[in-house]
């Protein structure tokens, strides 16, 4: 079992209803803005190879996966069937509660990455979660977990919630490190500066944060 990072009330949500409720209906929009999409694509395309087993944790009608990237197996987890079966990357897919049920109904090393976009907020026992990340990785995989300042506020945890950015970054790499079979997590911050005259006229875009970790050989 992986080492806990959260305490009870840190995990709670505002919005406490079971989760396939909220994502009942299928949400066909972007949740991130062109820059964020654009910078995520570019990042996968360095941390992924041609021909690579992809897991696509808490997908959604889109990957940001390259257009120019061959991949392997693209299996596809998310809340909403008809999201995942509108994402033409994807191979194959499965709903599941992971605030239910953390364990992964796949394969002990079937893949070579795992991808977790703007969704990691919403993890109330992200410890199991990343475990079974690491589970179902190749040695030598890779997780790449990536979100901004968006969120569903009523269900993402307390501990998000009430964090800042770097705070929120600094969770992630908890999360990754409560878990031994990862390496030391790389973590990306760019959030710029935008002067507030520009930010008011919604000028400012959406700040990129990720942390990435692959597991031992």
């Amino acid at each position: 079992m992986p080492d806990a990072v959260l305490t009870d009330e840190e995990r709670a949500q505002q919005d406490d209803r079971p989760d396939r409720a909220f994502y009942r209906e299928p949400r066909l929009v972007q949740h991130v803005d062109e820059q964020f999409r654009e910078r995520l694509t570019d990042l996968y395309r360095r941390q992924l190879g041609a021909g690579d087993d992809v897991l696509d944790l808490m997908s959604s009608w889109v990957s940001h996966l390259p257009d120019d990237l061959d991949l392997g197996r693209v299996a596809g987890h998310g809340m909403n069937e008809e999201e995942l079966a509108a994402n033409e990357r994807l191979t194959e897919y499965f709903v599941q509660d992971l605030n239910e049920t953390q364990g992964l109904p796949l394969e002990t090393g079937a893949f070579d990455a795992a991808l977790c976009a703007v969704s990691v907020q919403y993890l109330r026992h992200p410890e199991q979660v990343f475990a079974e990340v690491a589970r179902v990785l190749r040695p030598g995989g890779i997780f790449v977990v990536s979100f901004s300042n968006r969120m569903f506020a009523q269900k993402a945890i307390r501990a998000w919630r009430t964090a800042s950015g770097p705070g929120r970054l600094q969770l992630v790499k908890q999360y990754s490190e409560a878990v031994e079979a990862f390496r030391a997590p790389t973590t990306i911050s760019e959030n710029p500066f935008v002067p507030p005259t520009r930010r008011f006229l919604g000028g400012a875009p959406d700040p990129f944060y990720a942390a990435h970790a692959r597991t031992q050989d």
